[in-house]
């Protein structure tokens, strides 16, 4: 059953008020704070539920992937987002790589000052492009 959020006009605070789908626009929305009928609803958020792979696959389009090569900041920024999708924590290495390249380090810096990182990755000194 739907709650609507709504602004009196005459006391100026926001309140909730449940509703059921019969009774919207047929009953008057009432403040709950000084019981004026002088309200105006209020347009929330909207909010879509995605699935795990309809996110992966919007992060995956290569109209966002298209800035990755000019500027290390915006291969940040998708790592950042990339990992607010998954929802997993990739640990202090990653938040590390990641802050240097939101300030604009070259990736090439950030693999010399990190090496244990080719190593974790299996890598022998190669880049981050393996």
């Amino acid at each position: 059953m739907p709650t609507y959020e709504y602004r009196c006009l005459d006391c100026r605070k926001r309140f909730s008020q449940f509703f059921t789908y019969a009774e919207y626009g047929v009953k008057a929305p009432v403040c709950s704070h000084c019981g004026s009928l002088n309200v105006q609803r209020r347009i929330t958020r909207v909010r879509i539920a995605r699935t795990e792979e309809s996110r992966l696959e919007n992060l995956a389009d290569p109209s966002n992937l298209a800035a990755l090569d000019e500027d290390p900041r915006s291969l940040g920024r998708m790592m950042r987002e990339m990992s607010k999708e998954t929802g997993e924590d990739m640990g202090a290495e990653f938040d590390e790589v990641v802050n240097r390249l939101e300030s604009g380090q070259d990736p090439e810096s950030i693999e010399r000052d990190m090496p244990e990182l080719s190593e974790s990755l299996g890598g022998g000194g190669g880049d981050f492009e393996d």
